[in-house]
């Protein structure tokens, strides 16, 4: 059984999409998609520095776009399909509850008004990595900071302001190790509130259509069969924690067999490999994923 995943924001790196540029028809698809978004899509997928991509408005139509695309390169049928965080847009797609094109429109609405609420108070996240989990969640909530990405394998995302972190990084959680993140707010917390009004206004004339296949919410993992409800799950979900623990504890209990993640792929098949023992994965970095993602599919099917 496969389930096709989207990574979230924090998975792009400088120069990600120029590799796959050489497959004939993903330039024109991201050029037409760069004309709906307001961006230079190709350019920033590969040309643009750290810091260009880092900017909330840029990074999440970038990282849905190229999801979308390679997705319809690798032409494949999942039985299951989610995303992390703004991921959850490019599977929403995947499973027919939004057209390409609604999700770009989305996603650029979403990114800009998340930006937009970044920098309304200086926040950040931070990424703790071990420790018992009943410990981290305690003493994130000890310092006013939100857990903001309960990822399981052992890794939980704190957000909250500046102050809060650096207090946090101060007294860490036993066992624990601390990585800062490069991304430009506390995403998933209540600093996002705006965000959550806008893309609420964003949505009101789109009319979704139910998945046509298994779709996973990151609120609690559950299976929604509601192209309505998971519409408004995306947009609740800016302001509240991302659950992929919850997530891919549904994908063991249906007996997921392969897992392929979406450019640009790692993070989430890293944390499979911890979480869901025996699983194959494959994550697509490059173009020459390909053949073994093609692997996997045959040998889900």
């Amino acid at each position: 059984m496969l389930v096709i995943v989207a990574p979230g924001q924090g998975a792009q790196t400088p120069g990600f999409l120029a590799p796959w540029l050489e497959i004939p028809g993903l330039a024109d698809r991201l050029s037409a998609w760069s004309d709906l978004v307001g961006l230079d899509l190709v350019a920033y997928g590969t040309t643009a520095g750290a810091d260009e991509i880092r900017d909330t408005a840029v990074a999440q139509p970038l990282l849905v776009a190229a999801g979308l695309a390679v997705a319809e390169v690798l032409g494949a049928s999942p039985a299951i399909v989610a995303g992390h965080s703004v991921g959850e847009l490019t599977a929403a797609a995947l499973a027919g509850v939004l057209t390409p094109e609604q999700a770009l429109t989305l996603v650029r609405e979403r990114g800009q008004a998340m930006a937009k609420a970044a920098a309304v108070t200086e926040t950040g996240m931070v990424a703790v990595l071990g420790g018992a989990e009943e410990d981290v969640l305690a003493a994130i909530a000890g310092h006013g900071l939100t857990p903001a990405n309960i990822n399981g394998a052992g890794q939980i995302v704190a957000g909250g302001t500046l102050a809060q972190l650096e207090a946090f990084r101060a007294e860490p959680p036993a066992r624990a190790r601390l990585i800062p993140l490069s991304v430009a707010g506390a995403f998933h917390t209540v600093h996002m509130a705006p965000a959550v009004d806008h893309l609420r206004k964003a949505a009101a004339g789109i009319t979704p259509g139910d998945p046509s296949t298994t779709l996973l919410s990151n609120a609690d993992g559950a299976a929604v069969t509601s192209g309505a409800e998971f519409v408004e799950r995306l947009i609740n979900q800016v302001a509240n924690p991302v659950r992929w623990d919850a997530c891919m504890a549904t994908m063991a209990d249906r007996g997921v067999t392969a897992m392929i993640e979406l450019v640009p792929g790692g993070t989430l098949t890293g944390l499979a490999k911890r979480a869901l023992r025996g699983v194959a994965t494959v994550a697509l970095k490059t173009p020459d994923d390909l053949d073994a993602a093609r692997g996997v599919l045959s040998g889900s099917a």
